[in-house]
């Protein structure tokens, strides 16, 4: 399938990921001491990050005029929106800061290579986080779905405290309401 324009989705006719209970061990969990490569060439240890942190998790990023992962990718549930998932996050990036999130990652198994020009493509105001070598997710055994290969971890949304997961969104859907969704709950979680 040729991916035509990755943010124009008709989100009734792609099907909804349903909660699998696959991240319901999170909450309350200490991120590991792992360091992740970010999109500004640095690298980033979300555990020892002060202050409220939100990191975005997706599958992967498509590229506009490039053939998808697989023909039936937007039948996978939760797999189609990474995109809108992204750019609405970038699109509320100020008032996220304003409601108290010190930091702001996208984070998925893609390289950072790959990141580095979507989030230059996106004109992203954070850095997104590649989890190549699966470390933070194996760690955390975050919700993953195996498709052509790979292991991409699925859509979710983690608010850290101090080191510690506070909160999770999961499942995610539909992917461009996910900022919105993370926004209001930071607004009436204030630290």
């Amino acid at each position: 399938m040729n991916q035509k324009n990755l943010l124009e989705v008709d989100w009734s006719k792609i099907p909804a990921p349903s909660d699998d209970g696959a991240a319901a061990h999170l909450v309350g969990l200490a991120i590991p001491p792992l360091s992740l490569m970010a999109t500004d060439d640095n690298s980033v240890t979300l555990s020892a990050l002060p202050g409220r942190v939100v990191v975005f998790a997706y599958p992967r990023t498509g590229e506009p005029g490039k053939i998808s992962l697989v023909d039936d990718w937007d039948m996978i549930p939760g797999a189609r929106g990474c995109t809108p998932q992204t750019c609405s996050f970038r699109d509320l990036f100020a008032d996220l800061k304003a409601a108290g999130a010190r930091h702001v990652f996208g984070l998925s198994t893609q390289s950072n290579i790959y990141q580095t020009e979507m989030a230059s493509r996106l004109h992203l105001p954070f850095p997104v986080l590649s989890d190549e070598k699966l470390a933070l997710t194996r760690a955390l055994e975050l919700p993953t779905m195996e498709v052509a290969g790979l292991t991409l971890i699925k859509r979710l949304a983690l608010i850290i405290d101090g080191g510690r997961i506070s909160h999770v969104f999961y499942p995610v859907f539909p992917p461009d309401r996910n900022a919105g969704d993370v926004l209001a709950w930071l607004k009436e979680n204030r630290v």
